[in-house]
């Protein structure tokens, strides 16, 4: 154990190491976050169709459930011939996550869309709010708070998944993992490992406070049964 300690401090002694660590990281954020952002705008642009039209509703589920089931690694494989890129274009995982995003955020999307209550859509039409601004100003921010839970699932299972995009050369903290095996030197494992998951781990932490901001009258609002004294 105290060798493979010392050969760890060695590692993570090198400043070559350290900065490839802090390159390889960044790109993780990049191909992890980017995806996920595009994956929740997509995901609330099916939502609001499938809230207006139960046809289309059907359609977004059963796909969704369908395209979550395709392994990622197929998928970073055949988007290449789909869209036209190289097989080590960082686009790949881009397009791959952001699929699995969306697939992923479909349903608590129209949970939460479902969640709002009729009477505050009632209320906001009769001021005189038309649907597109009602919909921006009314029933997403209530929404919020219910399918936040599901981008917070799916950040965490990019951060995982870009991982995968290193059997195929792509970056991220991948990389350390097929290093160390080709290798045989599991300093860099251990580090990735690690990283990864305090990568995840702050992305959380980031995601929630988020949410904070974005419901304040979450945090305003007093329990039943508070005196204001």
């Amino acid at each position: 154990m105290g060798e493979f300690f010392d050969e760890l401090g060695r590692y993570l002694g090198s400043a070559n190491n350290r900065s490839q660590l802090m390159q390889i990281t960044l790109e993780h954020v990049y191909l992890a976050l980017l995806p996920l952002v595009l994956g929740v705008v997509l995901a609330i642009a099916i939502g609001r169709l499938g809230k207006r039209w139960q046809v289309a509703r059907n359609i977004a589920l059963v796909l969704s459930n369908l395209l979550y089931t395709i392994p990622s690694l197929a998928l970073f494989v055949v988007i290449p011939g789909i869209i036209g890129t190289k097989i080590l274009d960082s686009v790949n995982v881009v397009v791959a996550l952001t699929i699995y995003s969306a697939a992923l955020l479909v349903r608590p999307v129209l949970d939460a869309l479902d969640s709002v209550p009729p009477h505050v859509i009632a209320a906001a039409t009769a001021v005189g709010y038309r649907p597109a601004r009602r919909f921006f100003a009314v029933e997403l921010p209530l929404s919020v708070p219910v399918f936040a839970a599901g981008v917070r699932v799916a950040s965490v299972s990019n951060i995982s998944l870009v991982s995968v995009g290193a059997l195929i050369g792509t970056g991220g903290l991948g990389v350390l993992f097929t290093d160390g095996f080709q290798r045989e030197y599991f300093s860099p494992i251990v580090v990735g490992i690690v990283l990864t998951l305090v990568l995840a781990l702050v992305v959380d932490l980031v995601l929630v406070l988020l949410l904070r901001l974005l419901t304040p009258w979450r945090r305003s609002a007093k329990p039943v049964g508070v005196s204001g004294e």
